[in-house]
């Protein structure tokens, strides 16, 4: 047999990027072909994807640069990047990241690679800070209980109108009355969510609007987009009188200062955490949070971490109530998000930890006697200052051209103030503010008001408070806020969490559908390079340039690599992606005069988020058939493409499929719909089969998501961020999603997120992971993600029974054991492996989805032969122990699997009363002894935890418990 490798498989100098991605070197790569019986590795491709949607040619992008001539180009954009003082407010602040949580967590590979913890007992670190940030959460808003993030300011508040039209018993009131002072992104996206789920918006004062019974709930923002609070009292108090409830945007650390919106009988507070120590990054990625009434806990939105025991007794921690709940129900799911902030939300609960309440109290109270200050001095520059109360903004009304000399004076200074319309001028102070910022700010009002700059007092006469009631409330009482203030102490605090999760760092994490691969240092390096990270998201575009050309170049590659013609970065999210892909689909057929298209076909192997965005953008769910190799029933397509014909607006579909194939008829399916007036939405979950082998635009699609978080380098972050960019074709493109301050996408469309470009600063990585691969970079990145799946249904089918495969017998870039048939004959079902491949050393890979009892492998490019031989090993010495079990050589209950994992506690204890060894616990294979992780925990008791709900830290005496 001829072994030859892909041609440019081997890179032509040793520090090119391609050789650091990919695992296999040339050598490996010949021996897993050798493995899948093919005769080469382009052969291996022809087996598996079907000539008719093969590329005719290479893609056609720049050649790949190495790592140190990329950054060093990339500095080069950087410089083109003006970094302002930012003033500009608006629901961001630049904040300081303690050098400790950015070095410890945002840059460290322990905390940004790991997987959303659907595997608690090696998730066990950041299960504990996300538990952490929602009791804080939760007591600065006066709340019960808080959710462990959502994707930002925006999109949280268009959750909490969702939920407040759910909760409210009135069925005919579907109006929403929202503060005319709301952000103009949150009035925006409200906009946008709002009229899929036939809620009518009306924009009013709160203080004095008509509450009529059609109104079930009002949306207010305090501070506003005017910098005033408001009184949140009078406002709740109006609401409840008429039936109506309320959900208060407020800001994080004002409510360390003032009374949260919670005691003032709120009954959703939310806002954006980004001002405790994330960086502003151009929009993104912040965590948002949201906080509500225990009585409403079953209607939160996104994820919640729980309090529970494993099966020793000892307290656990792991995600409760509605975890993957958007998955099991589909289209009659509350929300369609899969993801969360988590990374970002546990640098803002470490940034709590750090300074502790008495901190938070110290850093707010500096922001604010900061602009009571300036505040003092501002009529001396000619300016009116007509917030009656405020936190940390001030906003001057005057003559429109003496504004316009204030800007130019600030531009000569560096500074950026917020300019709402003419004649007015807002200044949002934050923590990185100096006596010498503040004088440059009286100085630039001065110069405006042509007089003499004011000299701001050091401290006032008599003690003033402009922000309205003090709080007198204490908040964040657990000692775990009250521990950790000098940096020894909070370095131990963040490693002694991340010790106990498993991440990239320790092991290979084949989940499939997840794409797991690599996030190199080279690519999230530049994300914390000032320029990028402390840009204010709503910066003049003049300031902007660096960014600018990072977005040309990387929408320009994706455009090459789905063929497609134009893409909107704004998706923060890969649900996100699927609701502006569903959002563009409905814009065009309202503009084509067709808006009674609301039919999405959906197969039955569609990822359950898909059905749930349909839902979301108001479209009705017609489930497809798929036939017993997993394919789409394309007969039952065409008849319900027929049933549907004038009320047909899209099919969702993912590809390869779900079930890891590359279906043979997808082009026959993409014409179907067409022919019956609908669009194809192509999912980009397994995007990584595609990249440069084929793309949307050659199976027929005209919109499609793209996980950047998966295939695109970015990392998981424990839960998140992630980014989901759709692409689209040409006659989509006046229907993107556009945003009300920054000219981008479609005229007239409403945004889908907070801010134009999303979580821009980590678009960094995925462009770097492009530029540093060049087009045959990514192609090799897809053959060899497939040939590492293929070689792993080599070795493992004879020991496990591979469900799906293509006509060929070959699969995609992941695969699906069936372990149904091992539950009949011993019992062990799928939870029992994955819970045991914790004890070798591994995160299991995706449970009982697409199919129940089943696992859902996918190796990706980026792991290393030996890694793969490794998780063989595993694999196969399971397989032995389940066959023990089967034979009734072990105890149908008391067996290794039904046990696992076993922690260090468990295997050192005095007393051992299992029937099996110590050493078969925890050293079932040689190589143990040399690289041994252990669990946290043993198996957590998930009914427990949604019984017994606990979702803020226990007290200590529930400790000693």
């Amino acid at each position: 047999m001829s072994l030859t490798p892909v041609r440019d498989i081997t890179p032509a100098l040793p520090d090119q990027f391609q050789e650091r991605h990919i695992g296999p070197g040339p050598a490996e790569i010949l021996r897993m072909v050798e493995a899948t019986g093919a005769s080469s590795l382009d052969a291996l491709m022809d087996e598996i994807v079907p000539p008719d949607i093969r590329l005719k040619s290479p893609l056609r992008l720049p050649a790949p640069e190495m790592e140190f001539a990329y950054h060093r180009r990339l500095r080069g954009l950087a410089a083109q990047n003006k970094l302002f003082r930012s003033y500009i407010g608006q629901g961001y602040h630049d904040t300081i990241t303690p050098a400790v949580i950015q070095r410890s967590v945002f840059e460290n590979p322990g905390w940004y690679t790991p997987y959303t913890p659907y595997q608690a007992e090696i998730a066990q670190g950041r299960l504990e800070s996300l538990l952490t940030f929602q009791t804080m959460v939760a007591e600065l808003c006066g709340m019960e209980v808080a959710n462990a993030s959502l994707l930002d300011e925006a999109t949280a508040a268009a959750e909490a109108m969702a939920l407040l039209m759910r909760v409210n018993r009135r069925a005919d009131a579907t109006t929403f009355l929202v503060s005319n002072r709301v952000f103009p992104q949150v009035r925006e996206v409200l906009a946008g969510r709002a009229r899929p789920l036939g809620i009518t918006l009306r924009f009013a004062d709160l203080q004095d609007a008509e509450i009529g019974p059609d109104v079930f709930g009002l949306y207010a923002q305090s501070p506003d987009a005017h910098g005033e609070t408001v009184d949140v009292r009078a406002i709740v108090d109006r609401a409840h009188a008429a039936g109506a409830l309320v959900a208060i945007g407020a800001d994080l650390l004002a409510m360390a200062l003032f009374e949260p919106p919670g005691e003032a009988g709120a009954d959703v507070v939310l806002g954006s955490a980004q001002r405790f120590g994330v960086p502003l990054g151009y929009g993104g990625p912040h965590a948002a949070f949201f906080a509500t009434r225990e009585k409403f806990v079953r209607q939160v939105p996104g994820r919640l971490i729980g309090v529970s025991v494993d099966s020793r007794g000892r307290r656990g921690y792991r995600m409760a109530l509605q975890t993957r709940e958007q998955h099991i129900r589909r289209e009659k799911a509350t929300s369609n998000i899969c993801t969360a902030q988590a990374l970002l939300a546990n640098m803002a609960a470490c940034y709590g930890v750090y300074h502790g309440p008495e901190g938070l109290k110290a850093i707010a109270a500096r922001i604010h006697d900061q602009t009571t200050r300036l505040a003092a001095v501002v009529g001396a520059t000619g300016w009116r200052q007509v917030n009656r109360t405020y936190f940390d903004t001030l906003r001057l009304e005057g003559d429109a051209a003496a504004v316009e000399r204030v800007r130019r004076a600030a531009d000569a200074r560096g500074i950026n103030f917020w300019y709402p319309g003419p004649g007015a001028i807002q200044i949002a102070l934050n923590e990185t503010v100096t006596e010498s910022d503040l004088a440059d700010i009286a100085a630039s009002l001065a110069e405006g008001a042509r007089t003499r700059a004011p000299a701001i007092p050091h401290e006032l006469d008599e003690t003033v408070s402009s922000g309205g009631r003090l709080r007198s409330s204490a908040f964040m009482t657990h000692p775990v806020f009250n521990s950790h203030h000098s940096e020894t102490e909070m370095m131990r605090y963040i490693r002694s969490l991340e010790r106990k999760d498993l991440g990239l760092d320790v092991a290979m994490i084949p989940l499939g559908s997840c794409t797991m691969k690599l996030n190199a240092a080279a690519e999230l390096m530049p994300v914390s390079w000032p320029e990028f990270a402390r840009m204010h998201p709503f910066a003049p575009l003049s300031q902007t340039a660096g960014y600018q050309a990072v977005f040309a170049e990387l929408e320009g590659a994706l455009r090459e690599i789905t063929g497609l013609s134009g893409v909107s970065l704004q998706p923060n999210s890969g649900a996100q992606g699927e609701f502006a892909g569903l959002l563009t689909i409905a814009a065009y057929h309202r503009a084509a005069g067709q808006p009674r298209r609301t039919v999405a076909l959906i197969p039955q192997s569609a990822h359950g988020t898909n059905p749930a965005s349909a839902s979301m953008a108001g479209m009705s769910v017609v489930i497809v058939a798929c036939d017993e190799r997993g394919n789409v029933d394309v007969e039952d397509l065409t008849a319900k493409a027929g049933a549907h014909r004038d009320r047909l607006s899209c099919l969702m579909v993912t590809y390869p499929s779900t079930h890891g194939v590359f279906e043979g008829r997808i082009r026959e399916i993409c014409r179907i719909v067409h022919e019956h007036g609908g669009q194809v939405y192509m999912d980009g979950a397994n995007m990584n089969a595609q990249v440069g082998l084929t793309s949307p635009a050659a199976i027929g699609a005209d919109v499609c998501h793209l996980n950047l978080h998966k295939t695109f380098a970015i990392p998981h972050g424990g839960g998140g961020p992630g980014m989901g960019p759709i692409a689209v074709a040409a006659h989509l493109i006046p229907y993107l999603p556009g945003h009300p301050l920054v000219r981008v996408g479609g005229d007239g469309q409403p945004p889908v997120a907070a801010a134009p470009w999303g979580s821009a600063s980590i678009l960094l990585i995925s462009h770097a992971y492009i530029s540093m691969l060049g087009g045959t970079g990514v192609t090799d990145a897809t053959r060899v993600a497939m040939l590492s799946a293929n070689y792993l249904k080599a070795r493992l089918e004879p020991h496990y029974p591979v469900l799906y495969a293509g006509a060929t017998g070959r699969i995609a870039h992941e695969l699906i054991f069936d372990l149904r048939p091992f539950k009949a004959t011993s019992g062990i079902d799928e939870q029992d492996v994955a819970k045991r491949l914790m004890d070798y050393g591994f995160h299991a890979p995706t449970v009982s989805f697409p199919v129940p009892g089943t696992l859902m492998v996918e190796p990706t490019e980026s792991e290393p032969l030996e890694e793969l031989d490794r998780f063989c090993e595993a694999m196969i010495a399971i397989r032995a122990e389940i066959q023990a079990v089967a034979d009734g050589r072990a105890d149908k209950l008391d067996n290794v699997l039904k046990q696992a994992p076993h922690t260090a506690e468990d295997v050192s204890a005095n007393e051992w009363p299992h029937t099996y060894s110590r050493e078969q616990a925890a050293y079932p294979v040689a190589g143990l002894r040399q690289r041994k992780f252990w669990p946290a925990v043993s198996r957590i008791d998930n009914p427990y935890g949604d019984r017994n709900l606990v979702c803020t830290c226990p007290p200590l005496s529930a400790y000693e418990q």
